[in-house]
């Protein structure tokens, strides 16, 4: 880019963020660029303070040993990140550079509010609480790294006054660690970077059908049998043999460290003990709390398990005890017992539970939750806990206990059961699976990773209705906050836990924190870059999925081929290359359609106004096959359903594929393919171990010709004229990818056609997943 772009660059930057209230007033002076935004930023018009290696930060007022911790977290972030290292002021400093103060009585908005001033006497951050001067320090470490930053140089902040507070009080990531287990140095990992995007509460998921984390002394088969599973599926690459089970669980002094860790972060951790549903671990462990009286295995499914606790004296009593420890450990107002995805067919099928919920004057099943919940919630109340809940009994027209806090995970129909639960009294988290489940994957991309559908991107994420449409004002108030749902039935490593939270909890912090008046996709996507680049100097490796190139190949005129490139978020400048090199800052912009011919390597990259390389380049290789073949991620399902995104086994080189597939419908179609007179056909698959529970009962089966099944390849519809069958003989029982290849059998006039190529079989042997369909001339 050309010294004259740049400057235009970064003018056409200063202009935008001027309308926002968060720039400065003169080309001159570096840019404001904080997230969440503050809920007032008043730039002075002139005047930067500029801090240097060495500069001095100073402290006044009062809760000094609290204040003292922050101020030293806030040093080490400096000297990690920016490469500044600041020092704590002596007795005779008489000027520092920065200056935290700490006075109950100061002029600022609640005990997590702050205010920076910055003038030519330096920078001072008051607040009333240490948690306001935390988020006061939070803030001055993005100023200190601004759009550009150079590690070590030192840095120029704009002079003006930045008031600011929370919009809601519960800003919240929920982390399973039920069906996968992180460890504690990974937890505590993920609670400092939630705290640098000021959220406050870690709703803490430790108990599942697929393991019990959280060890209870009164009942140690918990942990001794209920936190270890078979190693099925993808659970044997990780204990390193199918012979070794998947285990782990977090012991008394384990959890009471990371409840002290969180504290220092100003993160207030929330147990969830989920009830009556999402137990079958505790059953395996004491068979006499379930319906049966039999003992199940740890589930190795995914999905529902139809295993409750069953809803009687001893259970509660059971109950009770587990949450006496509980809390113990966590000192937290909030305790969470769940209440979700209470399968009742046991309770349905049993005489004896019948019999109580006719005893007890009931007139179902989902009312007899609701006895056994507020049981529970009776608890915690007498104990001075308040007790949170899912909002599942509210969508099956039951009542909740009435003290308790509704997640609200149910978004469709305009929010309709959060409405219920305002419209009932509860306090309200909103939740919505469909933009704030950060455990689905965020594109359409071939390498997106895996992850549950629909997709939820940035922009949903960060488009979240927080208040339902039909509140009045009073009402409002019950909506305490929001909160990112971390289920980790696909997130099997800390990898992939930061690729599904990063960036996406950019748009969360901003949901729960920015005043409503402040929401504005285009100012958010214009501090992005600066945000990414500290996620970048914190070692996050976050998704770079909404900025990503995507490329769209189409045939033109003689041989060549017609790429429109773009990407989800449409931000920032896609550059390329045509000779296989890696994109930088100064290759060629994309602005229009390309022609280019075969045997071409294409390479794209997206970059921010100021360099910074917002997606990491793509390959779109185009030759003679490129318009006839396809990847599994580029096909429809056959049902019409988004597919899901499932791992497949990591080969001996390169990366672990991840493909698209319907769960329990092993069926794909390509709509429009152009056959012309293909001779031969070569598919790439896997077969992936049957896991998906409750998904099996709409399982679709194909009739087999022969004893192993096939892959077929079908014209017009998956009934139309078979073009190819592709036998799966040798490669059932193949780990990893396979590969088939078959003869095309054209018929007459084909050319631009659907195609629906499925396996045949039943998925629940395992489940086929489509890699690649090439066809050849």
């Amino acid at each position: 880019m050309s010294r004259r772009a740049s400057q235009l660059c970064r003018w056409m930057a200063i202009a935008w963020l001027m309308t926002t209230g968060a720039a400065v007033a003169t080309p001159a002076t570096p840019a404001w660029s904080l997230l969440p935004q503050p809920a007032k930023a008043t730039p002075a018009g002139s005047g930067t303070t500029k801090v240097a290696d060495g500069a001095v930060v100073a402290l006044r007022g009062a809760d000094r040993q609290q204040v003292q911790s922050m101020a030293e977290q806030f040093l080490q972030r400096v000297a990690d990140t920016r490469g500044l290292h600041l020092r704590m002021a002596a007795t005779d400093d008489a000027h520092p550079a920065i200056t935290f103060d700490v006075n109950p009585n100061t002029d600022v908005t609640g005990e997590a509010g702050y205010r920076i001033t910055i003038d030519d006497n330096g920078i001072l951050v008051t607040a009333r609480t240490p948690r306001g001067a935390f988020y006061g320090s939070v803030t001055l470490w993005q100023l200190l790294t601004p759009p550009g930053w150079t590690r070590g140089a030192p840095a120029e902040i704009a002079h003006g006054v930045i008031d600011d507070y929370p919009r809601f009080a519960w800003r919240a990531l929920l982390l399973d660690s039920g069906r996968h287990y992180q460890s504690v140095a990974d937890i505590k990992q993920l609670i400092d970077w939630m705290s640098l995007n000021k959220l406050n509460v870690l709703l803490w998921h430790v108990t599942e059908d697929q393991g019990w984390r959280l060890e209870i002394a009164k009942y140690p088969e918990l942990t001794k049998i209920g936190a270890c599973r078979k190693a099925a599926g993808l659970d044997s690459e990780l204990t390193g043999s199918t012979d070794q089970p998947y285990c782990g669980f977090y012991t008394h002094a384990e959890a009471r460290d990371i409840v002290r860790y969180a504290a220092e972060r100003y993160v207030d951790v929330v147990p969830e003990i989920d009830l009556p549903g999402h137990s079958q671990a505790a059953i395996a462990a004491y068979p006499w709390l379930g319906v049966t009286g039999k003992r199940p295995e740890v589930w190795t499914d995914w999905g529902v398990s139809p295993w409750l606790l069953k809803p009687n004296e001893k259970t509660l009593q059971f109950v009770d005890d587990v949450l006496d420890e509980v809390m113990q450990l966590f000192p937290s107002r909030y305790i969470s017992i769940g209440g979700d995805e209470a399968d009742k067919q046991q309770w349905n099928a049993s005489p004896e539970v019948r019999a109580q919920m006719q005893k007890l004057g009931l007139a179902n099943m989902d009312q007899l939750q609701g006895w056994f919940m507020n049981q529970v919630a009776a608890h915690l109340i007498e104990h001075g806990r308040v007790p949170v809940g899912w909002d599942d009994e509210l969508v099956a027209g039951a009542t909740l206990p009435a003290s308790q806090v509704v997640m609200s995970w149910h978004g469709d129909h305009n929010e309709r059961v959060a409405l219920a639960a305002i419209k009932q009294g509860h306090d309200v988290v909103m939740t919505p699976q469909e933009s704030l489940y950060f455990d689905h994957y965020q594109s359409d991309l071939p390498d997106e990773w895996q992850g549950p559908p629909p997709a939820a991107t940035l922009r949903q994420a960060y488009d979240t209705i927080v208040i339902p449409k039909g509140v009045n004002t009073t009402e409002a108030q019950h909506v305490i906050g929001v909160q990112s749902g971390l289920w980790t039935e696909q997130m099997p490593t800390f990898a992939h836990d930061q690729h599904a939270v990063f960036p996406r909890v950019a748009a969360l912090s901003e949901l729960g924190w920015s005043p409503s008046n402040t929401h504005d996709w285009h100012g958010f996507l214009q501090r992005m870059p600066a945000e990414l680049a500290r996620y970048r100097s914190l070692g996050i490796n976050y998704a770079d999925s909404a900025f990503a190139p995507a490329f769209q190949v189409t045939a033109a005129t003689q041989g060549t081929l017609r790429i429109t490139l773009s990407n989800q978020a449409e931000f920032g400048t896609i550059r390329y290359t045509t000779d296989g090199s890696e994109p930088t800052r100064q290759s060629d912009a994309y602005a229009q359609p390309l022609t280019l011919p075969a045997n071409t390597t294409l390479r794209a990259a997206t970059f921010a106004a100021d360099g910074f390389e917002l997606a990491v380049p793509r390959t779109q290789v185009l030759n003679d096959a490129t318009l006839l073949s396809r990847d599994g991620s580029a096909l429809a399902t056959c049902s019409k359903q988004p597919a899901s995104r499932l791992e497949g086994s990591k080969p001996a080189q390169g990366s672990r594929p991840v493909y698209s597939v319907d769960i329990g419908n092993a069926c794909w179609l390509w709509p429009k393919a152009s056959l012309g007179d293909v001779k031969h056909v070569v598919i790439h698959a896997e077969r992936i171990a049957w896991r998906f529970g409750d998904e099996a009962k709409d399982a679709v089966v194909r009739r087999k010709a022969s004893a192993a099944g096939e892959f077929e390849i079908h014209a017009d519809s998956c009934t139309g004229p078979l073009l190819a069958s592709l036998p799966l003989e040798g490669v059932v029982q193949a780990k990893g990818q396979v590969h088939l290849d078959a003869k095309v059998a054209t018929p007459a006039g084909a050319g631009v056609r659907t195609l629906c190529v499925f396996a045949t079989g039943d998925p629940r042997d395992g489940q086929w997943a489509l890699a690649q369909m090439v066809f050849s001339k």
